[in-house]
């Protein structure tokens, strides 16, 4: 099938091409808008207590909004406010009014703190789930600008937090990483290729491709998003160029090194091409399978976002993979060898001095490298019993500088943490709920541990249902508020309940306890499932049933190690009290599912070799010596392009950025390169049973007799190919 599929690439490259230019032009102009949502709670199952609570405000409460924006007012001396002072809040609180910001639906001010060193005035905005309405940051930025020029001069001092300028400081924090993000992985793409191929047409061969099918995979992904209602993710967008210049790259890599490799053996340019294709189509396509159903193995999860962002990658890895094997092939037979011009380097064999020493290495010792190899992963692994997941993340999504941070330190100064989001309690009746009921409850819910605050019920208009806004004592994302959510208040709510009565507990934090419940069912379901789906892809492509075992259980410990490595950085190095809370899902999603990229050409490369009939010794060396620099290059730019994502100074990216880097090095460089061949090397003829490949294991050669034979065929290789 790939001799076939090469042949029609490279015999007609034009009408591939033009195919390809029309798939993209028709599925473009056929695509629907693709509207992500940044609604937490749209992306919950109906069952959980956060999505009650939310219906249950739509329907008794439908104007009902916890404050946007919060004003934070104080004294530029730091004293408490004086009378002048509040009076002076007020009427700044009325200039803002009568502006009439677009966006803005009221502004209230609040009485001062007790401790009189703040006052806050609450903003009320149109709510908005698209990201890309502008209307709450630009009237975010309308308020800031205004609210200098009024206290600018005076002895008050004043900024805007809360929720949407939180948003507003978070967007623009994270543009410019991902600018940062995209800047660095082109650079860093056209460097190493320029270095390994020494030709400018080749560096920028996956550039040119991938931005070219980048709309193709966005219309595609906006058709299935509305054909299944899917609810896509704001970060989609942001993931897929991730995802699209990574795996992308390293499948326009495994061609091209394979390609150069078959010109070095003695092949025309075309008849090279279709046997690159040929040789490597079925790692390119096996390993874009393990990955499309990884992805897609997210649609079991029990949360919108990941049901939807699964397919959504997996799309992009597709079509990756398609023009990877037609599209690449296409416009590179039409360039011959001119793909590598200006070098020549193309048509010699390289001395391959340090991989072809690693080769030999492993083939004499592959015990020793398995036990080394293995032992750093089991090391690293240990660490990951101390992951704490958070949702803690807005003190490292933007910088300490930024307006909402710095405003938002400033209210504890006379307010509980959980001012800037409270959690909302409501209490439903069948009868109008009496003054007795309501005061008795709302005692019990001030006396609750980890609970600042209970502000007075406010009552639909027959009576039956109760909003009480609790503030809590910490920050409405951290672990301490979590607890005090998922324990205390939500057994206080439910117990306190009158005769007659429900309980629901709702707001951010509920959302974010809810979130974690849901994640952790998640690990349970999605996880197993994919985990079977790639072995039995590994098997169909190896033709073995013991090869996929020790395949998954390695790429298990790269997955624990990695998660190990980001708890001795962030939580133990630098103190941090958790991980992000989606940790886990995005290694599996990045450092799994790409990860088993590198093994499964590894392992084919094994497959290869030693169905030439060279010994599991010679085959684990010449693998090493031959796709080890594939693995490296492509290993280097994926690790790479991740890791930029520390340079966009926050501490959420960061965690991203460093997990996934290294996961990747771990796949590439410790996993692929040294632990799968090593095995496989001891294990010998039994890696690949019920197949017959290779030479029996009774005539597998000692010590002595490998070194002899492994460099006999490893020079023979190099002039044969």
């Amino acid at each position: 099938m790939f001799a076939l599929l090469g042949r029609i690439a490279v015999n007609h490259p034009w009408k591939v091409i033009a195919l390809w230019l029309f798939a993209a032009v028709a599925v473009v102009g056929l695509a629907p808008k693709l509207t992500p949502t940044t609604d937490q709670s749209a992306f919950l199952p109906s069952h959980y207590e956060s999505v009650q609570a939310m219906n249950l405000q739509q329907q008794a409460f439908p104007n009902d909004s916890t404050p946007a924006a919060l004003i934070v007012v104080e004294r530029s001396d730091g004293a408490p406010l004086t009378a002048t002072d509040t009076a002076a809040t007020v009427a700044v609180a009325g200039d803002l009014t009568g502006l009439g910001v677009n966006g803005v639906t009221g502004i209230q001010v609040t009485p001062p703190s007790e401790n009189r060193l703040i006052q806050v005035v609450s903003v009320q905005m149109t709510k908005v789930t698209d990201p890309n309405d502008k209307t709450q940051s630009d009237a975010v930025k309308k308020l800031r600008d205004e609210l200098k020029k009024r206290v600018e001069g005076t002895e008050l001092k004043a900024g805007v937090t809360g929720i949407a300028a939180q948003t507003l400081d978070q967007t623009e924090s994270a543009n410019k990483g991902m600018a940062i993000i995209g800047a660095a992985t082109v650079v860093l793409i056209l460097v190493l290729l320029l270095i390994i191929f020494r030709s400018p047409v080749i560096a920028l061969l996956p550039i040119i491709t991938i931005g070219a099918i980048s709309s193709t995979v966005g219309g595609l992904i906006a058709m299935v998003a509305k054909a299944f209602d899917l609810k896509v993710d704001s970060s989609v967008n942001s993931l897929l160029t991730v995802v699209l210049f990574g795996v992308g790259t390293d499948y326009i890599l495994f061609l091209m090194f394979r390609y150069r490799e078959r010109l070095r053996a003695g092949e025309d340019p075309k008849t090279a091409m279709i046997s690159a294709v040929t040789r490597v189509g079925e790692a390119i396509t096996s390993a874009a399978g393990a990955v499309i159903i990884a992805f897609m193995a997210l649609t079991l999860s029990t949360l919108g976002m990941f049901r939807a962002l699964g397919p959504a990658l997996a799309i992009a890895v597709a079509v990756a993979m398609l023009a990877g094997l037609t599209l690449v092939p296409a416009i590179a037979s039409k360039l011959g060898t001119k793909v590598f011009w200006p070098s020549k380097s193309w048509q010699r064999e390289p001395q391959g001095v340090l991989f072809a020493a690693l080769g030999r290495g492993l083939g004499r010792r592959p015990g020793l490298v398995a036990l080394a190899s293995g032992a750093v992963l089991v090391a690293l692994s240990v660490a990951a019993l101390g992951f704490n997941p958070t949702f803690d993340l807005s003190s490292g999504s933007t910088s300490d500088t930024a307006e909402s941070s710095v405003y938002s330190k400033e209210l504890l100064k006379g307010m509980p943490a959980g001012a800037t989001q409270p959690s909302l309690v409501y209490l439903r009746s069948d009868a109008r709920l009496s003054e007795a009921q309501l005061g008795a409850y709302r005692t019990a819910l001030a006396a609750t541990p980890g609970v600042g605050q209970v502000g007075a019920p406010r009552l639909t208009t027959g009576g039956e249902v109760a909003e009480f806004q609790v503030t809590l004592t910490d920050q409405p994302e951290s672990d301490a508020a979590l607890a005090t959510v998922r324990g205390p208040l939500r057994a206080t709510a439910h117990s306190a309940a009158p005769p007659g009565t429900v309980a629901y507990v709702g707001g951010l934090t509920s959302v974010f306890v809810d979130f974690k419940a849901a994640m952790e069912h998640d690990y349970k379901v999605v996880f197993p499932v994919a985990a079977i789906l790639i072995a039995v892809v590994l098997a169909l492509l190896l033709r073995s049933v013991v090869a996929p075992w020790y395949l998954m259980a390695s790429v298990g410990l790269g997955f624990a190690a990695t998660l190990g490595a980001a708890v001795l950085v962030f939580q133990q190095a630098q103190g941090n009290s958790g991980l992000i809370f989606s940790l886990p899902v995005i290694m599996y999603m990045f450092v799994v599912a790409l990860g088993t990229d590198y093994n499964i050409l590894m392992v084919a490369r094994l497959r290869e070799e030693s169905q030439q009939g060279h010994d599991p010794r010679t085959a684990a060396a010449l693998s090493v010596r031959h796709t080890g620099p594939t693995i490296a290059a492509a290993g280097v730019i994926l690790a790479g392009t991740f890791a930029s994502m520390m340079l966009a100074g926050s501490t959420v990216l960061s965690q991203m950025g460093f997990a996934i880097s290294v996961g990747i090095a771990i796949a590439a460089f410790v996993m692929a390169m040294f632990f799968t061949p090593a095995l496989t090397a001891l294990l010998g003829r039994r890696a690949w049973w019920p197949g017959r490949t290779g030479r029996p294991d009774g005539d597998e050669p000692d010590d002595a007799e490998w070194y002899d034979q492994s460099t006999r065929q490893t020079t023979e290789h190099a002039y044969t190919g």
